[in-house]
């Protein structure tokens, strides 16, 4: 890596930190710049526009949430183990590490704003319900789960589960919140079970 993308990666890092704590919408070259001790205009060479930081620091959290999530469960056996794999990773990542999930409070801040960044919010939304269906889909194919079980119903249930935790951890403070998500997941499973 190149000093010019080593410096990119220390901004986008920093960029991730001011978006989680203000929100995506409240992340400006400015703030960064001070955070950074970089000036505005050498960040500007490397943005060139608010939304262009805001594009570049989506696709830093999902290279993060690829490498720390998805990556991980589909290190694990397919089936039920993956999916659980998935699951756990996803808690760290969310809830027991801090601050949190970006794409959860940017999904608040940007599905009323047409526009590039709530495009790409919808894009990766959609990535991870297909990534969700792709790995109940193996578990079919495993034997692990009903023939005639629903992959996409699954991810969509499941993403329901886990912005319920969320919210349920992060805006309700409520301390049961892990230990709920877990069971409405065995419920999900056993649901899915031959």
């Amino acid at each position: 890596m190149g000093k010019g993308e080593a410096t990119r990666q220390t901004v986008l890092a920093a960029a991730n930190e001011i978006a989680d704590r203000l929100g995506l919408a409240g992340l400006t070259i400015g703030s960064l710049a001070d955070r950074v001790e970089m000036s505005k205009s050498g960040l500007f060479g490397h943005f060139r526009s608010k939304e262009a930081l805001q594009l570049a620091v989506l696709e830093y959290a999902r290279e993060g949430f690829v490498d720390t999530v998805i990556r991980p469960a589909l290190a694990a056996p397919r089936g039920e183990r993956r999916v659980r794999a998935l699951v756990e990773s996803w808690i760290a990542l969310g809830v027991e590490r801090r601050p949190g999930c970006l794409f959860v409070s940017a999904d608040l801040e940007f599905d009323d704003r047409p526009g590039p960044v709530r495009d790409q919010l919808v894009r990766d939304h959609r990535d991870l319900l297909e990534s969700i269906a792709q790995m109940f889909r193996t578990g079919i194919s495993e034997g692990e789960f009903r023939p005639d079980a629903d992959p996409e119903q699954f991810a969509h249930d499941l993403y329901g589960v886990m912005l319920g935790l969320f919210h349920a951890h992060r805006l309700m403070e409520d301390p049961a919140a892990i230990t709920r998500t877990r069971r409405a997941l065995d419920a999900l499973l056993d649901n899915a079970r031959i």
